[in-house]
């Protein structure tokens, strides 16, 4: 077609005219490939989430298209006024674009991620990978987006007069426009409210990043933030996916052994603390039991009881708080007829008990309080040695000991002469406090295991002494004390002893996890028949012909794959660091992509499930 006009001005403005209309067909095109996020995406159950579904689908892909436009086309066309370049630019541009998407769908397909500096290296490592196989076959379809881009220009092209002569570009920038401001209002309000149906739909599409206005509603009145902490805290993460839990409904082979089972929880207790000086009560009891050397929490924090009662990653936590599943463990004892008994040194005051593991809260909280004595370690196992006596032969029962002196080892009085250290700088007087703290839990240990031994019940109890976390005092030389602050050994391997009716006493050097234990009590205690995957994402401690070549741990935030080597940790959006054994970055290093696959497909195959 003839141009009308041949100055500059009339040649730009047909170029915008055509960028404009040009970028409209490109939204509707991502539209159409944005289908796939929909379809991989968790269904929204209500009106108002699948109508928020509806507009977030319309004004997200306008918005990237025309954003993309206003910041490359649209200030090219008074830069390249001939009308052949300009497309041609324009058509590269759409390539780019379309096979960008094509290749971030396949991610969000593949692993539940976006394109990140992770899935690049995905896509551009030499492995041979399954998802590698499928990106490569996205590229042949390269030159034909090319073409159909090519012919799109075209057409755009030579229609444009008639298309301009509608009048209907209005009328379409408003209804993506509407869509757009829409989306982001009703989000806006579902955030405030924690309304689920829409909140999970934060992350669906690529860079979408939905409006949140919490601080500008309390400033003005509109939210009431302890109401909302409160709700927040009830329900649980309002942005997580429904969980699959278990998979498949399980069988078993027969009614289990009837053991006792006894679980005890010290919190804080890194895995070094085991030895003859510090917690000699216990290195005897290990003698007789099988002591797991090199075993690691499912998490540097509380994550790591959901991962001890679940068997699943800290990554699942805010899916069960919101689904309310309770463990299978748990609810497999309850129904065989097990007595609970729940005791804490501080009265449970962590939600994730009340948010998962425990579904009746008064079950807890009714042990740890009584005459107005204050919740402590020794209280809560003088409950527990008095709801003990009350126990007969003929019900098996099921109890758990939380223990928290550990976690004030700062509140320690004078330090006795065995701990104290050689030079008395803080960090030195802090290693010394927090030994003196676990020697003192020896001692509530040993009146636990002469409790049980007295009443005669030793022999037919199933015993295991853990911890939730480790704790570091600065050995990373990274300013980092506690836990909840990086994935070192330091926070992540704790003790864990197991005294198993008839099991001859060992000691294992391999590395196990906190999402061991219940496949492990699953098969051996409750006779469970249908395979551990379906239930959990650990392997049975007891089967000696399973090898691992890596652990998982981490929480919603971010996830860690734990190998002799190194230690890789992956962030949400996919970003990751790469630790070597000492835990010092090594920003050379590239973990093994395969091993990513799995780590990140064991994070969704809960919500994605097997046919």
């Amino acid at each position: 077609m003839v141009d009308s006009g041949n100055s500059y001005g009339d040649k730009v403005s047909r170029l915008i005219s055509w960028g404009h209309w040009f970028s409209f067909f490109n939204i509707i095109a991502a539209m159409l490939i944005g289908t796939r996020y929909i379809i991989q995406s968790e269904w929204p159950e209500t009106f108002l989430g699948q109508l928020y579904l509806a507009l977030s689908w319309i004004g997200h892909f306008g918005f990237l298209v025309f954003a993309l436009y206003i910041l490359i086309l649209f200030p090219i066309s008074f830069i390249i006024p001939s009308q052949r370049l300009m497309r041609l630019v324009g058509v590269l541009v759409g390539t780019t674009g379309m096979t960008v998407l094509l290749l971030d769908t396949q991610a969000y397909e593949s692993i539940h991620l976006h394109l990140s500096p992770l899935v690049w290296e995905l896509l551009l490592s030499g492995e041979k990978t399954e998802m590698n196989a499928q990106w490569q076959y996205l590229f042949i379809v390269v030159p034909i987006i090319f073409l159909l881009q090519l012919l799109l220009s075209e057409w755009v092209w030579k229609q444009l007069r008639k298309i301009s002569h509608k009048h209907i570009g209005k009328p379409l920038s408003i209804i993506f426009f509407v869509c757009f401001v829409s989306s982001h209002l009703i989000h806006i309000w579902a955030d405030a409210n924690l309304y689920r149906p829409i909140t999970a739909q934060r992350a669906n599409f690529p860079l979408s990043y939905p409006m949140t206005a919490k601080s500008f509603m309390e400033k003005h009145g509109l939210l009431d933030k302890k109401e909302y902490q409160r709700l927040r805290e009830s329900q649980g993460a309002e942005s997580s996916e429904i969980i699959r839990y278990p998979i498949e409904p399980l069988s078993f082979k027969d009614q289990g052994k009837k053991y006792n089972l006894m679980m005890v929880m010290v919190d804080g207790l890194r895995s070094d603390m085991l030895a003859s000086q510090t917690m000699p009560n216990l290195m005897g009891f290990a003698k007789n039991s099988i002591n797991y050397r090199q075993h690691y929490s499912a998490s540097n924090d509380m994550i790591g009881v959901f991962g001890l009662f679940y068997g699943l990653p800290g990554g699942y936590a805010d899916s069960i708080r919101a689904d309310g599943s309770p463990p299978i463990l748990l609810s497999t004892l309850e129904k065989r007829g097990y007595n609970f008994g729940l005791f804490s040194g501080n009265n449970f005051s962590d939600p994730l008990y009340y948010q998962a593991i425990f579904t009746q809260p008064e079950a807890a909280s009714s042990q740890s309080e009584e005459n107005g004595v204050a919740p402590s370690d020794e209280q809560a196992i003088a409950n527990w040695q008095t709801w003990l006596s009350q126990q007969n032969s003929s019900t098996p029962w099921f109890s758990y000991i939380e223990l928290d002196s550990v976690t004030h080892y700062e509140d320690s009085a004078e330090l006795p002469e065995q701990f104290l250290p050689a030079e008395q700088n803080p960090a030195a007087m802090l290693t010394a406090s927090y030994k003196n703290s676990t020697y003192y839990v020896d001692g509530l240990l040993a009146t636990i295991f002469d409790s049980l031994e007295s009443s005669e019940q030793l022999d037919n109890t199933i015993i295991i002494v853990t911890s939730n976390h480790g704790m570091e005092f600065n050995e990373t030389n990274t300013n980092s004390w506690g836990n909840n602050s990086n994935y070192s050994r330091y926070q992540l391997q704790v003790p864990l002893i197991i005294r198993w009716p008839n099991q001859t006493p060992d000691v294992v050097l391999h590395k196990t996890s906190h999402l061991d234990i219940v496949p492990t009590l699953m098969e051996n205690l409750l006779s469970v028949n249908s395979p551990s995957n379906d239930y959990s994402s650990g392997v049975n401690l007891f089967d000696p012909k399973v090898k691992r070549n890596w652990l998982l741990a981490g929480d919603s935030r971010e996830i860690v794959l734990i190998t002799d080597e190194q230690t890789t940790v992956i962030d949400k959006f996919g970003n990751y660091k790469v630790y070597n054994q000492e835990y010092q970055r090594d920003k050379s290093a590239k973990p093994k992509l395969s091993l990513l696959m799995q780590g990140l497909s064991e994070l969704k195959r809960f919500y994605h499930p097997e046919d």
